[in-house]
């Protein structure tokens, strides 16, 4: 079985956000990997479904927990472009996945400016592909500001 890197997946996760920017949506992707396998995907869909909760790690875990036809998914691996805000972070704690990996930190909204054990036992790691995850961001908001 071939073994996937975390940048291979992140690179997966930011076509995802890519996606979502091409649509109008804050730039964020995400997805949930079970044995080298991607299980679950998203990207921010707030605007197109008129949904405060539409976070691209919210639509992920649920598309995973359909896969798996369970809610834990302590097995798996959430991949996100943008370090997860409270409410993702909540979730992700419900679902006990095994571990979450972003790209860029988000100082204004994401969770760890507040508690960063929030995840409780979920192992974390930021950091990966920050810079491209990062720029897509910087971009678009930029782009919003002319």
């Amino acid at each position: 079985m071939e073994v996937f890197t975390d940048e291979y997946f992140m690179a997966k996760a930011l076509e995802l956000a890519l996606q979502a920017y091409d649509e109008g949506e804050v730039p964020i992707g995400a997805l949930v990997v079970h044995e080298n396998k991607i299980i679950g995907k998203g990207y921010n869909q707030t605007e197109r479904l008129q949904d405060v909760t539409a976070h691209a790690e919210m639509l992920a875990v649920t598309a995973a927990s359909n896969a798996v036809n369970g809610k834990y998914l302590d097995q798996c691996t959430l991949y996100v472009t943008i370090e997860p805000c409270l409410m993702c972070a909540g979730a992700i704690q419900w679902a006990r996945l095994g571990k979450v990996v972003w790209g860029a930190s988000e100082p204004k909204f994401g969770f760890s400016r507040l508690d960063a054990q929030l995840l409780g036992k979920t192992e974390t790691v930021g950091g990966i592909m920050a810079d491209q995850c990062g720029d897509v961001m910087k971009r678009f908001f930029k782009s919003r500001r002319k």
